[in-house]
């Protein structure tokens, strides 16, 4: 009986390590997404892959330093597998015969140079050219086709102010660098645990604004090109919304708060902190005459649809590589290294994964 005894044991032990059958195990993978996996194996053949033909991943791989490679190249594999499964959610196919036409240029081909300053972008773009050329215009593609699927229907109201950007009352001088960073973070923190004083604290922000531009007036000072620092209830189609469409204020439930870079060059170290009221995506907004979207901001916003469809699927991501970053939908090493931040109601929860 002893032996029957052990196998079963055994047996029992087996199953609770692999989740009991019930979906694809973390083991040996990199990421799981829904019922499909990445395997650790699949990212090291694609780094291995790109040191052989890189001079970036072969100077990163000099410097100790292909684990960058190895985040892209997890996050890049979930963005496509997310991609895969919106498109089929949403009735889009790709239209393969574009595909061909790009894939005859072959836009993807050709080394990333040793010397590029940038390295996130040189990362990204090393793991682009290592990727299967068609697999990856497939994902900019069907990112395009959900964007333009996505944006005559969404519209956002939300609440928002911001910091860097405007003297502080108090100081009178505006927080940048690592300051502004964290003055942002704590404010959105706040705004989640209580919305009550969101709404105070974004009111009285919002006559502060008035003040500053009053005055600035009366000074001669042209501040009209000067988007707006602060708002209540705005209500924002994404279709007139560019950038900001693109971020997590366009791609979360109501009730969330998010801190973010501000999305426009022209505010460049400023922090943009939201609260979602309302989000609405079932019907077309009526819009102004909306600007033609860019391809990148296209693509950018149809990547922002990917949002709820990564916790809707629950998606993981293995710890050897580091957490998912919502805000740049992309995998960073820690939740300390984000791009920002995303919150739910009450301030608890995950905010990256």
């Amino acid at each position: 009986m002893g032996r029957p005894r052990a196998l079963v044991a055994v047996v029992a032990g087996a199953l609770l390590l692999a989740g009991c059958g019930s979906g694809p195990s973390q083991v040996g993978a990199a990421a799981v997404i829904g019922d499909r996996t990445v395997s650790i194996d699949q990212v090291q053949e694609l780094i291995d892959k790109a040191v052989r033909e890189q001079p970036y991943a072969q100077k990163l791989a000099k410097e100790h330093k292909l684990e960058v490679i190895g985040r892209a190249v997890v996050g890049q594999l979930v963005v496509h597998e997310l991609l895969l499964k919106a498109a089929e959610k949403h009735g889009i196919t790709p239209n393969y015969a574009q595909i061909d036409a790009q894939l005859a240029k072959d836009p993807l081909n050709g080394p990333v140079p040793a010397d590029v300053t940038n390295e996130a972008q040189a990362v990204n773009q090393v793991v682009a050219r290592t990727r299967d050329h068609r697999e990856e215009l497939i994902d900019t593609l069907l990112a395009q086709a959900l964007a333009d699927k996505a944006v005559p229907n969404l519209s956002v109201t939300f609440d928002f102010t911001t910091i860097g950007s405007m003297p502080d009352q108090t100081t009178g001088t505006a927080l940048q660098g690592p300051e502004a960073r964290k003055a942002a973070l704590d404010l959105a923190r706040q705004f989640a645990a209580d919305p009550a004083a969101a709404t105070q604290r974004i009111g009285a922000d919002t006559q502060y604004e008035a003040q500053l531009r009053q005055q600035a007036k009366q000074a001669g000072k042209n501040v009209d090109s000067i988007p707006p620092l602060t708002g209540l209830g705005e209500a924002v189609p994404a279709a007139q919304a560019g950038g900001l469409a693109a971020t997590p204020v366009f791609g979360s439930p109501a009730g969330t708060v998010t801190a973010v870079p501000y999305p426009s060059q022209d505010l460049a170290g400023t922090w943009l902190v939201a609260v979602v009221r309302q989000r609405t995506d079932d019907k077309t907004v009526a819009t102004e005459q909306a600007p033609e979207l860019d391809a990148t901001t296209k693509t950018a916003i149809g990547m922002r649809q990917l949002q709820p469809l990564f916790d809707e699927l629950g998606v993981r991501v293995n710890k050897r590589y580091g957490v998912w970053d919502v805000v740049a939908m992309n995998v960073v090493p820690t939740a300390d290294g984000a791009q920002g931040i995303v919150l739910p109601p009450g301030g608890s929860g995950r905010t990256q994964q």
